[in-house]
């Protein structure tokens, strides 16, 4: 695969000790060039002038979340402080320009951890963008995504999330707080929304899942993310009774599930799932599964296998009867299976709408998944230089 590089002649060099971020540098590669080998970050990450035109990340969206703004147009809002009150948000935290009901990009301005006290209700038109500091979401709630759209969430390193209690949350701002349930502890959960963006962010350790897509939610994507270290990883579709999921698209590529991830990467109900280029570095129970019979397009993706002999299936179909479920629309393209893995492939090639083809991330063999997921999660962004 060709790579993109900036046109900056200079004979300096740079070694991997020297810097943070796998997967930009080689070991002997000169100084400022950039390599981004994925659609998404070749859109952007080898522009120098990234902090300058932050904006520009939108025009970046693809997949079934394509047309995706976040923020754009809207003003900058610079989060300089860590505090949280989610009855009574004050102006400089991220609580407060996250309800503003106008379009905002917002940005931060030093490293910080977050602990929220409640959960982070995000309202429509927003952009969080964490490039060129570090932003932990951390030992609190995570954030909810209710009913709104354009939304994206870039960056942002989110762990260690906790059920917090119910109580008096401001949603937006000109609504006054309103009671709210307890959290069940996610990371990002959405649901009944559309247009949302999720891309190089790190999830580790939550209570519940690290993402949810519920309650009719579409025109999702999740990309560019690394995930470890729990269980029930990503949920699209929570209710084999919640017709309205058949709507559902969602695409999930060029992520990396790694270290001490179990199961649901993804777990899908009802709707239509481009898995694409993912990185598959084991998994406990199983890596995709579902029930309702989804549609799943598993392409270019690399499956490493545990080791262990009962949990060598890549797919788990769930709360139906094999003769139904092997009818489901589960299908395997330039997929690479590595120790042992094995995908039984199951109905047939799904006739695509014109408005779903243009949305299909075009698939490269999985041989070149290591390459295209090399820099997954959060990345480390320096102003003046490409990310």
């Amino acid at each position: 695969m060709k790579n993109e590089t900036n046109n900056e002649e200079t004979d300096d060099y740079m070694t991997n000790d020297k810097i943070a971020q796998p997967g930009i540098y080689s070991t002997r590669r000169k100084l400022n060039e950039c390599v981004a080998n994925n659609v998404i970050d070749k859109c952007w990450r080898c522009k120098p002038d990234w902090a300058q035109n932050r904006q520009a990340l939108a025009q970046c969206a693809c997949g079934f979340a394509k047309g995706t703004t976040g923020g754009q147009g809207g003003e900058i809002y610079m989060v300089i402080d860590p505090s949280d009150d989610a009855e009574n948000p004050k102006i400089g935290t991220l609580r407060y320009g996250a309800i503003q009901n106008k379009p905002l990009w917002i940005v931060f301005e030093k490293d910080m951890i977050i602990s929220l006290k409640h959960e982070l209700v995000i309202n429509k038109d927003k952009t969080i963008d964490g490039r060129g500091v570090k932003v932990e979401i951390a030992n609190g709630a995570g954030f909810t995504l209710p009913n709104v759209s354009n939304v994206i969430i870039h960056g942002i390193h989110m762990h260690d999330i906790n059920q917090t209690e119910g109580g008096l949350i401001k949603a937006t701002e000109d609504q006054p707080a309103g009671m709210r349930y307890k959290s069940d502890g996610d990371g990002m959960a959405i649901f009944s929304s559309s247009k949302i963006w999720i891309d190089h962010c790190t999830l580790s350790r939550v209570v519940d899942g690290l993402i949810d897509v519920t309650l009719g939610s579409t025109a999702v994507m999740i990309s560019n993310c690394k995930f470890s270290n729990h269980s029930k990883v990503m949920l699209l579709g929570a209710d084999d009774g919640y017709l309205d999921d058949k709507n559902m698209q969602v695409t999930v590529a060029f992520n990396l599930f790694t270290e001490g991830c179990d199961q649901r990467m993804p777990r899908c109900r009802l709707g239509f799932f481009q898995v694409v280029n993912n990185n598959y570095d084991g998994w406990g129970s199983y890596a995709i599964g579902g029930s309702s019979a989804p549609t799943i397009l598993s392409q270019g993706n690399k499956f490493k296998a545990p080791d262990g002999a009962n949990i060598k299936n890549v797919l788990r179909r769930a709360d139906a009867p094999e003769a139904e479920s092997m009818k489901w629309n589960w299908r395997t393209e330039k997929d690479v299976l590595e120790n042992g893995a094995i995908f039984l492939a199951s109905g047939a090639d799904p006739t695509l709408t014109s408005e779903q083809q243009g949305c299909m991330i075009q698939a490269e063999p999985g041989e070149s998944v290591a390459n295209l997921t090399n820099a997954a999660g959060v990345l480390t962004c320096l102003v003046g230089q490409p990310c």
